[in-house]
Order: C-alpha cells, then structure tokens, then sequence
C-alpha cells in the first residue's frame, strides 16, 4: 500500500491476462509487472502490452530477481523502460516512479506541441492552398492581358511567347497596330519574380494594349510616338506617375509593311534577333539604359532592314540566361544553334520548338526565369 499512501491509485491484476484486459478497457499511465507468471511471462505481457492501440505512451517496469544484462537486454527489446531487482525497496520504488512521471510529462509536452505545430502546419496549408488558386486565377488574368498570340497583317505575321516561370511572372510581349501599314512590337521584362513584378505588368499591359489612345504609350495627342520617345515616356511615367521602385528593360520596334523598315530602341534588353531568310542568324542593337533607373535618360534609335522572309525576334532574357544543370548558360551562342537548327519552321512551330529545346537543355527542370519573346516574320509588301 506504500504506492497509495504516495497518490497513486493503484489497480491490481492477477495475471497478465487479467492486466490485459484490464488495458485495454483503461489508459493506464504506468505499469509493474514481475517478471515471472503464472501463465504469460513479463516479457509476453510487455509485448503484448506494446502491441495495443494507445493514444498516448506508458511507462513500463519489470520486476526481476536477476539483474544480468542479458536479462536487462531481452525486457528492454520487448519495450520495457526501467527494471527493479526484487526485493523491491520502497525508496528505490518511488524515485523510478518519480523518474517515469518526469519522462510522460516530458513525452506529453512533446504531444502538445507536436499537436500545436500540426494545427499550425495545417493553418498554413490553407493558407498556401488559397494563395495557390488565387495565383492560378491571377496566371489566368496576366495570360488574358495579351489576348491576341498570332496576327497576320498581311505582309508579316507576329507570334508571341509567354511562360511565365511561376504562377505569375513579369515578363511582356506582344504587338500592336499603329497605323495602316505600321505594327509596333515589344518585350518587356519587369525586374524581379512574383507578385510584385506581375502587378506592374499588368499595370504596363493597360499602356501597350489598351484600347484607348489617350492611355496607350505609343500615342500622345492623337499622333504615333517614335521608339526613342516611346521609351523616354515610359521612363518618366515609372520614375515620377506610378510610384514604384521597380525597373524594367525594353525591345521596341516599329516595322512599315511597305518597306521593311525597322526603327527600334533596346533598353538595357537582350539584343534583338533577326533570322535572314537564308540561314544567318544576326544579334542587333547596342544595349542601352534599362527603363525607370535614371531621370530624363534617353533612348538612341537604330534600323534595320528587313527583306522578304526575314524575321525578328524580340525576346527576354530568361531564353539566353536558361540555366543547364552544370550551372551554364545557354548564351546568344546558345540561342544561335536553336535557331539555326529550326530556321524551317513556322513561326509558331519554332516558337514552340525553342520552348522544347531549353527544357532539353535545363535537363528537364523547371525554368528559373519567365521566358517570353515576340517572333515578326515578314513576307514582303502586302502591295508587291
């Protein structure tokens, strides 16, 4: 009764077959089996113990009249934690009880919090779970923005690309129509990933492709603006309207249908491409300021010609800066083989063939960046 008078309500069993019972129907805290019994063993009553459904741990104490190790090895193999030699001193009793009582406190703490950071774990899954389809209808709608991917203009066809490397990217490209006989391109890469940089894409987006003039970058009082201005204006709009510290580069090309005549600005953006129709491959422009760094930069224009079967292509860093899983770049040299290799192609067939190549050429894994370009092919005048 020594165990009573300590606190412990104390429930008795006759045989381990009685106590297993007894364990099953209660969630016992602790347990003193001896080591010898009629019928089961300790050792069997101790596995048999550990094999039923708990919720929560007990502690287990044998009673042994042998202390060899070889003994003390088989009861803890079976899943006892502590052994007493028989007999048993009631001192020595309660101190390993006390000790139990501080491992099951210990072990329940550890419950409580495992529950706590489960429930938190699974807050925060909701959390990323909602984000998620936000993200996904947020992809919808930064998709939606360039609604036209293929134009035929009559004499050049404009193709766009764009894979963003998340749920949403800063990267913009597309094309519009200035005037009769004059398409506008452009490819816009906003710096930064996420959402931030998407926000302000769909803010540049309103400006390139919205339908009313007087918003439209490319217009101011109801006449065309050339590159050059085009891109002092939307440097000027970022650093003193729009109020963010983001910067983007630039590809902006005006093509005249009738000629072939291409006037362009590249700021601070990957060099333009043109594909000649019979095989070469050129990189043109001089690099240039990125737009929204520095107040009043401007923007020097350059030409360039295009003849029939030509194409250009404007196209985003993501393409020359796609990662091998060496750590290499594809680089213009990289960019140069592909399309070389898929000169053939249709416009869109090769725009769809460069996507297949850089994944090749990633080894299969995700792109870091968003990839994006706008592929002009012209086809001579439309008057011709």
């Amino acid at each position: 009764m020594s165990l009573q008078r300590g606190g412990y309500e104390v429930i008795e069993a006759g045989s381990a077959e009685e106590a297993l019972d007894l364990c099953q129907s209660q969630d016992f805290a602790m347990v003193i089996s001896d080591w010898v019994m009629p019928g089961m063993s300790g050792l069997d009553f101790c596995r048999a113990f550990r094999a039923l459904p708990r919720e929560t741990y007990a502690y287990f104490i044998l009673l042994t009249s042998n202390s060899e190790s070889t003994q003390v090895a088989d009861g803890l193999d079976c899943g006892a934690d502590d052994f007493l030699t028989k007999p048993v001193h009631s001192d020595e009793l309660h101190a390993r009880l006390r000790a139990g009582e501080r491992i099951l406190g210990m072990q329940s703490e550890l419950v409580d919090k495992n529950r706590m950071i489960s429930a938190a774990m699974g807050r925060l899954q909701q959390m990323h779970d909602n984000l998620n389809r936000d993200l996904i209808e947020a992809r919808k709608v930064q998709q939606a923005l360039i609604r036209d991917r293929y134009r035929d203009f009559g004499g050049a066809t404009v193709s766009v690309l764009l894979r963003p490397s998340g749920h949403v990217g800063g990267d913009l490209a597309g094309f519009f129509q200035l005037a009769p006989g004059r398409v506008a391109l452009f490819s816009v890469d906003v710096a930064g990933h996420g959402v931030a940089s998407a926000m302000m894409t769909a803010r540049l987006a309103g400006l390139f492709v919205g339908s009313d003039a007087d918003q439209h970058i490319a217009f101011r009082d109801g006449k065309t603006l050339p590159p050059p201005a085009v891109a002092a204006r939307l440097n000027n709009l970022i650093l003193d309207e729009l109020g963010v510290d983001q910067y983007l580069t630039l590809a902006y090309a005006e093509l005249d249908l009738a000629t072939g005549g291409v006037e362009m600005v590249q700021a601070g953006h990957p060099h333009p491409v043109v594909l000649r129709a019979d095989g070469r491959v050129e990189f043109v422009g001089q690099g240039g300021l990125p737009v929204g760094l520095i107040p009043g930069a401007g923007y020097n224009p350059f030409a360039l010609q295009l003849a029939a079967g030509d194409r250009l292509f404007l196209v985003s860093d993501g393409v020359t800066e796609c990662m091998a899983p060496d750590g290499s770049e594809l680089g213009q040299d990289g960019l140069d083989r592909i399309l070389r290799t898929n000169a053939h192609l249709s416009p869109q067939d090769l725009l769809e063939a460069l996507v297949w190549d850089l994944t090749d050429f990633t080894g299969g894994q995700d792109f870091r960046d968003d990839v994006s370009g706008v592929l002009l092919h012209y086809a001579g005048s439309p008057n011709a």
